[in-house]
């Protein structure tokens, strides 16, 4: 079968020696960081501190659009910052969690960051409800949604789960949320760059995620959406200079606020992250989102089959339309398999109640996924006549 996408391959020089399945993790990097990466190092060497005027506070608004354009989200509504903690501690920082409405309803799948980061805010007033999975891979979307009511402050909720890849219903919770007068704030780490999001069809209040797994942007650069109309009315209290409207007139006192994205924004960017961002988002928007979902379907439709011929565990969605980027597989002694497959350069992870995550992007050949698979059947094979 022909492939198109396989034509960026020569994009990422690790695809020439690894089998690469784990960009649900980290995204294999772009040949283009090395010039980006130059580039950085040749401005801050020839320009110094002009280097600030000329395109270092910009950065992080220009890069917040680039990216804001891969989920249809408006110029100007998307900031940068370091990891989605921040993003989802910005986004706290505006609420009041003082009164009766103070509940934060999310799932025990959502990745543990998120959780912790909540569960932290209880001292200040929040009332945190935690969802639960029945069988590890899906949510009981009735359950979530009946869960938010009129007490509702926040859902703080993945649009992708990380263990099982289950999409959840972002349209019906945003829905419910609005219903009952409670933000949303959607987790899209493992969706955007894998499957279409489009932050103002969902009519989502917040929307946040990295770079450095589909997006193939590397580590240090998180985005935040806020939706416009809240945007200019929001007060984040989690903030700093690159938030004041003057920041370089050093005013005492209070801030005055600066329009979005810098509103949301608070202390000095992470410029070298905010360059080494961008050679991954433009490959991605070159490709396109739809292109690669279809790729996706194919690919994990593929190794979901692979796993039931061998009479493994698949611990994903059946159903493609409800299965993100990921198929996990838990075979026998999966996490020593795992190990054993990195030894091998066929690179994918390991995770507690979901097995070994198998994750192939648009660069992904077809024959690798038979590949890694099979390699698995050896190791399992290997292992059987050794305990002899």
């Amino acid at each position: 079968m022909s492939d198109p996408l396989l034509r960026y391959r020569p994009e990422f020089p690790i695809l020439e020696r690894t089998n690469y399945l784990i960009s649900n993790s980290l995204g294999a990097m772009p040949r283009g960081v090395y010039d980006a990466m130059k580039g950085y190092a040749d401005t801050w060497a020839t320009r110094g501190v002009r280097a600030w005027e000329e395109r270092w506070w910009m950065l992080g608004a220009e890069v917040g659009d680039e990216i804001g354009a891969l989920m249809n989200a408006p110029k100007g509504s998307v900031s940068t910052h370091q990891n989605v903690t921040t993003c989802q501690a910005v986004v706290a920082s505006c609420l009041d969690f003082s009164g009766k409405r103070n509940k934060v309803v999310y799932t025990d799948m959502n990745f543990p960051s998120i959780m912790y980061f909540w569960e932290a805010q209880r001292p200040y007033g929040a009332r945190v409800h935690m969802v639960k999975t029945d069988d590890g891979v899906t949510i009981p979307t009735d359950r979530l949604l009946d869960a938010i009511d009129e007490h509702t402050l926040i859902v703080p909720v993945s649009h992708v789960i990380f263990r099982s890849a289950f999409i959840n219903d972002a349209a019906a919770i945003v829905e419910k949320a609005h219903k009952v007068g409670a933000y949303v704030v959607l987790d899209t780490f493992q969706s955007l760059g894998t499957i279409p999001v489009d932050v103002q069809k969902l009519n989502v209040d917040f929307a946040c995620g990295g770079v450095l797994k589909w997006l193939c942007g590397g580590p240090g650069v998180a985005y935040l959406y806020v939706r416009p109309d809240l945007g200019t009315k929001l007060v984040p209290k989690f903030t700093g200079w690159f938030a004041h409207h003057e920041p370089f007139n050093f005013e005492i006192g209070p801030t005055r606020y600066a329009d979005p994205p810098f509103r949301f924004m608070n202390g000095t960017s992470h410029v070298p992250s905010l360059e080494a961002a961008r050679p991954g988002v433009k490959i991605i928007t070159e490709v396109g989102v739809d292109r690669i979902r279809e790729k996706s379907k194919r690919q994990t439709t593929r190794l979901i089959e692979l796993a039931d011929h061998r009479g493994w565990r698949v611990n994903t969605p059946r159903d493609p339309e409800q299965r993100g980027g990921t198929v996990s597989i838990d075979m026998p002694v999966a996490q020593d398999v795992c190990r054993e497959l990195l030894n091998r350069d066929i690179l994918v992870d390991y995770r507690p109640q979901a097995g070994v995550r198998f994750s192939p992007h648009f660069y992904t050949r077809d024959e690798e996924l038979d590949s890694a698979i099979a390699a698995v059947e050896e190791i399992l094979k290997a292992r059987a006549v050794t305990s002899r």
